[in-house]
């Protein structure tokens, strides 16, 4: 039986700032618990299967049994009744809410954090099966149970019609099927082989080659299929690692780009630029075969080097990139891999390394996402097969791997750790239960201490590209430390609202200088704009959006500054300038006036703000309202407040409650689920924008409703329903956010509690 691990160091190739704190990791126990728990998680598997067309994100189950197992919830009120309409009644409220707080505080681990599935994309366990593959290490890493919970997970979310998609609930493409096919049978399986009542190995074959088989994947599938051997290099557009070797004044250089994407084309470039290939083993050859329509030595690899699925193809290649491909192609790729030029490609593959080497040791070789990972570690074994640097690597490998009741898949991260607990301290903090929620503020207060950077990145950063990080809090844990605007921001939020709390019953608040470092690191990530955007400043133009090649993303190129970002950063500088008023004051406030413009100005024409990095519009327009109050704008003053309280209350669902499908991120116009269902968590985030904004006292019906919706959805154990996926990225692939169904719940009831208080 599996079970969940939290703050173990498996290998003495493993380093640690942190004492592996936040640090999560699956291990199988064949003597692991009683009959009855092994029965609950296969009916827990069982019922996943038989509903994954309908319901295809898993409810963690596997997490919250083993959790609530090691910390059962206290006594629970009964679920409350509630009449037809009008206002939820009071009591109502109050028992739904401690109800969901008692069994939140059963999932939280022993040293604070919560954990979760932070898993959706299809595309990322791919990379990591190749580069382990080819670098002979995968039966060193995944055991056979690893193994058997990988492949139950693919098939799992295969499609009816034998494809995979994108993300779990996305439609079938290119770029899933392709790399999901081939992921399979890396771990063992047949072109024909079944599992269940899944369509199985060979509709994922039919669905492959009816759509143009693989010639027409994506550029990054193109690459991997190349490192495996089963496409030629000739079949991709150039990745020329003389890139790193520009005066980084042009606008073009990478080190301008937008971290995650840099991070993933450095190392392709390493890779491209050395040509690697794996070894040609028999299921390489085999797979060359079953890929492709024609025989693979027929392939024309010129022409498939532009070629994607209509199904993938969310940003098309401009003329201007096409025109760029071919000139390098052509023209200077030859030359480079010929003397005496091939010695710039040496000195280029060497500049790459060096960076690839640098972000390993400053991430602990957790790095900075699973992509980035699997080809970081890819770059060591082919620079040395022996290397500490693989041997490392591999030792974090288990970082990325999550299991739920659909198997077992790689993370968006290594976590969302600090991320969710950051707003479940401040969820927990609004409903003023203190009696209830002490205890688990205490064990928060403690994970979001340990969690904060406390240096910047080694040596001289800056010349690496590093922006500072001392005083930030990052997404997941301190081992992994990229600093981020807004886990920043909400990590001092966190800090703040704990410290306004008697410290004998949640602990010692955090220093003042750590606070200090934090706010100085949020003021070095504004924009000239006014915005902020995630990681680091903005460092280039828009345009370079013209050369994005990956066809599936849209906007990786730079650093964009977004609304959730701003006003995560002005909420945190409006609450630290009420706990530390003279601290840098003037330097704040110009900062939150800037901020507070640009939202305003980013808002749209229907008072509605677009999300980036979840659905959709409903959150971001929480942040929009939030930022503006934050910035000393209020309901009767400001026109973009009440303009976005209209927009939330034009969607409400006719019995109450908001419902938004992940398509309004792709296609950028908002839509409901089907069937118009409530949804937990954007309803949340549609009352809490509401309250906040003093809709209570105009009119409280639809804050009635919207409770009364979030009661209703409420479990027997106090939990709340897994829903469709919430989180995003890059406008078109969808990531889970598995503790946002309950954070945003507590959060939503404890303010409705305190300002409608019921009938």
């Amino acid at each position: 039986m599996w079970s969940l691990k939290v703050a173990t160091q498996s290998s003495p190739w493993q380093v640690s700032l942190a004492n592996n704190e936040g640090r999560q990791v699956w291990e199988y126990d064949p003597e692991g618990g009683t009959s009855e728990d092994r029965k609950k998680v296969d009916d827990a598997r069982e019922h996943f299967w038989a509903n994954r067309f309908a319901k295809k994100h898993s409810s963690d189950e596997l997490m919250r049994q083993q959790l609530t197992r090691e910390r059962p919830s206290p006594p629970m009120p009964p679920k409350p009744s509630l009449p037809a309409a009008g206002a939820a009644p009071k009591e109502a409220a109050k028992a739904a809410l401690t109800r969901a707080i008692r069994f939140y505080s059963t999932l939280q681990t022993h040293d604070g954090h919560f954990a979760g599935d932070y898993g959706g994309p299809m595309f990322l366990m791919p990379g990591l099966l190749i580069s382990l593959y080819v670098s002979g290490t995968l039966n060193t890493v995944l055991s056979e149970h690893h193994r058997r919970e990988m492949r139950h997970y693919l098939y799992a979310h295969q499609n009816p019609d034998g494809g995979w998609g994108l993300h779990i609930e996305g439609h079938s493409t290119m770029f899933g099927s392709a790399l999901s096919y081939v992921s399979l049978r890396i771990l063992g399986e047949g072109p024909d082989s079944t599992y269940k009542d899944a369509p199985g190995m060979s509709k994922g074959r039919e669905w492959i080659l009816a759509h143009g088989s693989a010639t027409h994947i994506t550029s990054w599938g193109k690459f991997w299929l190349s490192v495996l051997g089963c496409f030629s290099w000739d079949g991709n557009n150039p990745l020329p690692p003389e890139i790193w070797l520009l005066p980084y004044v042009l606008p073009i250089h990478p080190g301008r780009f937008w971290c995650h994407c840099r991070q993933v084309y450095l190392p392709m470039c390493y890779v491209y630029g050395k040509r690697f290939v794996g070894k040609e083993t028999s299921l390489v050859l085999a797979l060359r075969e079953e890929l492709f329509s024609i025989p693979y030595s027929q392939v024309d690899w010129n022409r498939a080097r532009n070629q994607c699925a209509k199904e993938d193809l969310y940003y098309p290649h401009p003329l201007l990139q096409d025109v760029l491909w071919a000139t390098l192609h052509k023209g200077v790729e030859p030359l480079l891999n010929h003397t005496p030029l091939h010695a710039l490609r040496e000195k280029a593959c060497a500049e790459v390394m060096k960076h690839v080497h640098y972000e390993d040791e400053n991430t602990r070789y957790i790095d900075i996402g699973p992509v980035n990972k699997a080809l970081n570690l890819l770059c060591c074994f082919v620079e040395d097969p022996s290397s500490e640097a693989l041997k490392k690597h591999l030792a974090r490998v288990p970082d990325y791997l999550w299991l739920a009741e659909d198997g077992m898949k790689m993370q968006g991260y290594n976590g969302s750790q600090l991320w969710d607990t950051a707003f479940a301290v401040q969820a927990l903090a609004a409903t003023e239960m203190l009696e209830e929620t002490a205890p688990i503020l205490k064990r928060a207060n403690h994970y979001v201490d340990k969690s904060q950077v406390r240096e910047n990145p080694n040596g001289d950063h800056g010349s690496m590209y590093r922006h500072i990080s001392n005083g930030a809090w990052p997404f997941s844990t301190r081992d992994h430390g990229w600093p981020i605007a807004d886990c920043a921001s909400e990590g001092l939020k966190a800090s703040l609202a704990i410290a306004a709390l008697p410290p004998h019953l949640v602990g010692p608040p955090l220093a003042d200088q750590r606070l200090f470092d934090c706010v100085n690191c949020i003021l070095s990530f504004q924009n000239a704009d006014g915005g902020f955007a995630t990681y680091e400043l903005t460092r280039s133009y828009a345009w370079l959006e013209y050369i994005n090649p990956a066809e599936t993303f849209g906007d990786i190129m730079i650093d964009y500054t977004y609304v959730e970002c701003t006003s995560a950063c002005v909420t945190a500088m409006a609450a630290f300038q009420k706990r530390l008023p003279d601290h840098r004051a003037a330097e704040v406030a110009a900062a939150i006036a800037r901020a507070a413009k640009f939202m305003e100005d980013k808002q749209l024409e229907d008072g509605s703000w677009y999300g980036s990095w979840a659905v959709c519009y409903t959150y971001a327009t929480w942040f929009g309202v939030s930022g503006l109050l934050a910035a000393g704008r209020r309901y009767e003053s400001c026109p973009a407040i009440r303009k976005a309280c209209a927009f939330l209350l034009s969607k409400e669902l006719l019995g109450g409650g908001w419902s938004e499908s992940y398509l309004s991120c792709q296609d950028k116009i908002y839509t409901t689920l089907p069937g118009n269902r409530v949804h937990a968590v954007m309803t949340s985030w549609a009352l809490i924008a509401l309250i906040e904004a003093g809709q209570h006292t105009r009119d409280a019906a639809p804050l009635h409703r919207g409770a009364a919706q979030l009661i209703k959805l409420q479990e027997e154990n106090g939990d709340f329903p897994q829903q469709e996926i919430s989180g995003v990225f890059n406008k078109n692939c969808m990531i889970s956010y598995s503790a946002y169904r309950n954070i945003f719940p507590i959060w939503a009831l404890g303010l409705y509690q305190k300002v409608c208080g019921g009938s």
